[in-house]
């Protein structure tokens, strides 16, 4: 009789939030404003659509290199020196399907049953399933809520084992919205030469800070390299959500584990979008930064306006497209807060709680994902359903 692997039943059940719960509202024909995705709202930029036309119509429809165009990965080994200080070659780029499929290789090709990952909480959930499917174990270590959700190596350190293979960070920080600091990201690379372990970074939304941010890799750091497997994608900051396009750059030593699962799994990334990829990356740098600008103006307004209601307090974020409201004083927990926001203002927004016990006292409001239109009825709603209370 047939039978599922243990990797299914003996793991967590992936998590949607609040997938389900929002389609079985709009099926009611409710005019949801859906602040609960994690996507940006605009349009992929046209000269990235153009050049990856123009290698379609071309013919480039073959089989291509498996670790990702060359031409792609040249011109990401100069983004890496020139904006993330990372020095590495093109053969230590490896070119993936979102940054999904680049942590999941890390993931497969690092850990085996009974090691153990630890990620910082709050967390970003979709990592914890992949790292149950190696037969490792999730171990969370809090960051210091009490200081804005700093990194604290004190708190990491206590859940360090001998069991314990690598640290997963996202920076910037999704869902608080925190670009960590020089000094807290040379705290966790001492911890990590210390105990001998590697670090996972996703990087994300890199891209996306606000009023003279810095983002550090951490793989920069001296020593860091070598134990370093540092994620990126075209997602966020180039509006390509839907292309499933990333890439991870790592030590060459590291490069033949990482593709025998690529490899595996996909063979190579889609060859003709590869040259929307090389298009964003050499293409005009106005275009990226128009894009963030109009999400500064949406975050100004959402923390604004949510800092005017009654029982929410709201840190400004420094990066992403995430505000992380505290809704303690309302007396209701993460979850309660957004059932009641989804039923009562028809405003969809994330449970604090889904990223972790740490966040419950939080919900995750994503000023990214909607027109800056759209997000001013989503405040005028949830300030109609907080005054209420």
């Amino acid at each position: 009789m047939s039978r599922f692997a243990r990797r299914i039943t003996q793991t967590s059940e992936k998590s949607y939030g609040m997938f389900q719960k929002a389609a079985a509202k709009a099926a009611t024909g409710a005019d949801l404003i859906h602040l609960e995705l994690g996507r940006p709202c605009h349009d992929t930029p046209d000269h990235i659509k153009q050049a990856t036309i123009k290698a379609l119509l071309d013919g480039k429809v073959h089989y291509s290199d498996l670790q990702g165009e060359l031409t792609l990965r040249n011109a990401l080994q100069k983004k890496l020196a020139e904006y993330n200080n990372i020095d590495v070659t093109a053969g230590e780029i490896l070119v993936t399907n979102g940054l999904t499929q680049a942590s999941y290789a890390a993931f497969m090709a690092l850990l085996d049953e009974g090691d153990e990952a630890i990620l910082l909480e709050p967390f970003y959930p979709q990592h914890v399933n992949k790292i149950e499917m190696t037969g490792a174990k999730v171990v969370l270590a809090p960051l210091d809520a009490a200081a804005g959700f700093r990194i604290n190596a004190d708190l990491i350190e206590a859940k360090i084992t001998k069991r314990t293979r690598m640290i997963v960070l996202v920076n910037p920080c999704n869902p608080t919205g925190r670009v960590y600091s020089r000094e807290e990201l040379q705290a966790l690379a001492d911890l990590a030469i210390k105990h001998d372990l590697i670090i996972v970074s996703d990087e994300v939304y890199e891209q996306i800070l606000f009023e003279g941010a810095e983002h550090i890799s951490i793989a920069s750091l001296p020593g860091m390299k070598e134990r370093t497997i540092t994620m990126f994608a075209f997602t966020k900051a180039y509006a390509m959500d839907g292309w499933r396009l990333g890439y991870l750059s790592a030590d060459a030593s590291l490069m033949p584990g990482l593709m025998k699962i690529t490899m595996n799994e996909v063979t190579h990334v889609n060859t003709f979008i590869q040259d929307g990829a090389l298009a964003a990356v050499t293409g005009p740098a106005s275009v990226l930064q128009d894009m963030v600008d109009d999400d500064q103006k949406k975050r100004n307004l959402v923390v604004q306006r949510l800092n005017q209601m009654p029982g929410v307090t709201c840190a400004m974020p420094e990066g992403t497209i995430y505000a992380f409201p505290d809704i303690s004083a309302t007396g209701m927990t993460s979850q309660q807060a957004a059932d009641a926001l989804l039923e009562k203002a028809n405003v969809v927004v994330e449970s604090g709680g889904f990223y972790g016990a740490l966040g419950d006292k939080h919900v995750r409001v994503c000023f990214g994902s909607q027109s800056y239109e759209r997000i001013e009825e989503a405040m005028d709603r949830m300030a109609g359903f907080f005054n209420s209370l």
